[in-house]
């Protein structure tokens, strides 16, 4: 089968690549390649009471199929570049913002238009913060929620399922560069196409690394972060999170002098474990709709890891700290600060005898055996200089879920389009090492279809009709 464009990798930088192109240029040929389920067909087992731990389906309900790992996530698009990923770099500060504010135009027309965009612009809490030493960035945040986010998705879907060939439950093994272009493998078939963009995400890490070798693309990795999930009443944050939704806030540790984030911050929200190359970890979801609120609030606190050489598989470092915890907890670790902090495990009676009750079943244990004193001395600073923004952080009863790993994939070696070395190939989205969010990497499929499709561009890729 022959296009114009292949896409790999249906998550929202394949989404709003091919959104685009269908946009600019009616005619193009376009096939989609993704290794996980339509939307409607996405579903995780884990129901908490009969099944509560990953049994490792063929392909992760939660993070593959159509709209990606983000497809039930918070649904949150921040509009900034300090945080979220680096396209500045390659297409300049003015165009990113410009790129993922047009994305958030998208996103409202297609089912958004009833949520908030929130902002840190003139908040009073950016002195709060700096005042103890926490350091908040600047964004304009657009929650949509988990469940309006789903319904975006499926309107981007009926938009673009009939100018668009989407190939479901087609995992792509190896990418072969051809004299007219480049041919895909799967399984079962082969696909030619002139140019083929690559999109698959952070759980496409690994695979990413053995094309870029295959194809002679140069590739860099030293960056993981390690840290654990928070959750604590709603109230607690409610001053945070009523005004900004989600805060980012950067802490430098005494000790280490380390850097410790909050990351996907999830007011009334609930803890939920992911499955990221048969590693179970844990992340954080919230809804829009009033009626699917919890009594809590989660959010991640993150260690940045950076390595130099001779050692150079950073992700391979936060697996080895992921699979620990599952070996010692069978999934997902949880355990209360104050257990924590006196150096003993949580069981199930302090867990239930908490005022905090917890939304995930998770094991209680102890993360001081799972994660290394540096990250953990970090994550225990982090969360007392909290405690005098927040109040009530440092509370005996505060959750804390292990391990939350955040995977970057390779920094692969693109230029101002995106594009590698091989003429005619780019991968943007997170896979490229470019994005880490849901904006930046919505914004890097738009950037690139314009540069193959936008008439300003003079482009003159020719397209077979």
């Amino acid at each position: 089968m022959n296009y114009d464009v292949l896409i790999i990798g249906a998550g929202p930088g394949g989404i709003f690549s091919a959104y685009e192109a269908v946009k600019l240029n009616p005619g193009v040929k376009i096939g989609v390649f993704e290794a996980g389920n339509p939307l409607e067909k996405r579903k995780c087992p884990i129901d908490g009471k009969n099944i509560k731990s990953c049994v490792n389906c063929p392909t992760c309900g939660i993070m593959n199929g159509f709209g990606g790992a983000g497809a039930f996530s918070d649904g949150k698009y921040n509009i900034t570049n300090q945080f979220g990923g680096t396209l500045y770099e390659y297409v300049g500060k003015q165009e990113a913002i410009e790129l993922m504010q047009y994305v958030d135009t998208i996103n409202v027309k297609y089912g958004g238009q009833d949520t908030k965009l929130y902002s840190t612009e003139n908040t009073h809490l950016k002195k709060l913060c700096l005042q103890n030493d926490l350091h908040l960035l600047d964004a304009s945040v657009r929650h949509l929620g988990t469940d309006i986010n789903y319904i975006v998705l499926q309107n981007l879907y009926n938009e673009l399922k009939d100018k668009v060939d989407f190939h479901f439950l087609t995992r792509i093994e190896r990418v072969e560069k051809t004299e007219d272009g480049f041919r895909i493998h799967s399984q079962k078939e082969s696909f030619n196409g002139r140019t083929c963009i690559i999109s698959t995400g952070r759980s496409g890490s690994k695979w990413m690394g053995d094309i870029c070798r295959s194809l002679h693309i140069q590739t860099r990795s030293n960056r993981v972060d390690i840290g654990v999930r928070v959750e604590l009443p709603a109230e607690v944050f409610s001053h945070l999170t009523d005004e900004l939704y989600e805060s980012k806030i950067v802490y430098r540790t005494e000790k280490f002098q380390d850097l410790v984030r909050t990351f996907c911050m999830n007011p009334r929200g609930v803890v939920v474990s992911e499955n990221t190359n048969g590693i179970v970890t844990v992340n954080g979801h919230s809804y829009e709709d009033p009626s699917r609120y919890s009594e809590n609030t989660n959010f991640a606190l993150l260690v940045s890891n950076h390595f130099s050489e001779p050692f150079n598989d950073s992700n391979a470092y936060g697996e080895s700290i992921a699979r620990l915890s599952n070996m010692l907890g069978g999934g997902v670790i949880v355990q209360r600060f104050g257990d924590l902090i006196r150096g003993q495990r949580s069981t199930q009676s302090r867990i239930e005898d908490s005022f905090v009750e917890p939304t995930l079943s998770a094991t209680p244990g102890d993360l001081s055996l799972v994660i290394p004193k540096r990250q953990l001395d970090g994550i225990i600073e982090m969360i007392y200089a909290l405690d005098k923004v927040a109040p009530g952080t440092a509370n005996d009863s505060t959750l804390l879920y292990g391990v939350e790993v955040k995977f970057y994939n390779l920094d692969v070696e693109v230029d101002e389009h995106l594009e590698t070395s091989q003429k005619g190939l780019f991968v943007i989205g997170d896979c490229s090492g470019v994005t880490h969010s849901l904006s930046h990497a919505s914004a890097s499929g738009v950037h690139v279809a314009r540069y193959l499709f936008g008439k300003e561009t003079k482009q003159t890729m020719k397209i077979t009709q």
